[in-house]
């Protein structure tokens, strides 16, 4: 059974997105590019919103254990302001990853804080905001790309982690699944799978063997099984890519509801 990334690796891989996504902002032709993945936003919104997102974890990760986000948090984030000329702002994007990284270290993987998501699957943790925090800085660095006419696929190490870290983090909950109950398989071309479960009891992940080539129908198949690498299946779960990128078997109109789906966590 695959292991998840352990802390260190998951500090190294924010760093390494961090420093990747700045790369890309560097060699763009220009911080007024427009990113064709977050409308609306140019080059320079989403280097403010991505360091602006590592200084508001910091606040929460030092902060502990806490109902709620620290007070002045959410308005401080708010209120950035941010260098408008390139190398300035990419140096302050440097500096942003940095002092979260230094919080997380301090705080070690185990030590508790708020956070957005249920706690079924992912512990709202420092732990579980370093996994997310390698998801975002990763999902963004591909949007810098993009946005630079650069696209690159998500490193596969991130990618494999991505895959799981999303349906733990961003699917998982308890609130009621409203419509017939089914399940989802996402099955990467790498090997690791993983199945979806909703129903009235809400929304849980598991992770299954790979799909083998045995023939014949199988009495526990999923409503819709999405296969594809792993850079894909977590581009398609952050609505970077859309389905007919991917090979869908199955009811490929349920992935539409899983989509829509707003569970309160």
């Amino acid at each position: 059974m695959e292991k998840n990334l352990e802390f260190p690796d998951l500090l190294r891989l924010i760093d390494e997105r961090s420093t990747a996504f700045r790369a890309a902002v560097a060699a763009a032709p220009s911080l007024d590019a427009q990113v064709p993945t977050c409308p609306g936003w140019t080059l320079f919104d989403l280097v403010k919103h991505l360091g602006g997102g590592d200084r508001f974890w910091t606040a929460i990760v030092a902060a502990g254990p806490a109902d709620t986000p620290p007070a002045g948090a959410a308005a401080a984030r708010a209120a950035l302001e941010v260098p408008r000329e390139r190398e300035a702002l990419l140096a302050w994007l440097a500096a942003s990853t940095q002092v979260l990284l230094s919080a997380l270290r301090e705080a070690g993987p185990d030590a508790g804080c708020w956070a957005w998501w249920s706690a079924l699957q992912t512990p709202r943790t420092s732990g579980g905001v370093a996994r997310h925090r390698v998801q975002e800085s990763a999902v963004h660095t591909y949007d810098a790309r993009l946005a630079a006419g650069a696209p690159q696929p998500l490193p596969a190490e991130v990618a494999l982690d991505g895959v799981e870290e999303f349906l733990f983090t961003v699917c998982a909950a308890q609130s009621a699944w409203p419509h017939k109950p089914t399940a989802f398989d996402f099955h990467t071309a790498e090997g690791r799978s993983w199945r979806l479960t909703v129903d009235d009891h809400g929304a849980r992940t598991t992770r299954i063997p790979a799909p083998t080539a045995a023939t014949g129908k199988d009495p526990d198949a999923a409503g819709a099984c999405v296969h594809g690498t792993a850079s894909e299946l977590v581009l398609y779960l952050y609505d970077r890519i859309q389905a007919d990128s991917l090979h869908v078997d199955g009811d490929a109109e349920l992935l539409d509801l899983l989509r829509a789906w707003e569970p309160e966590h």
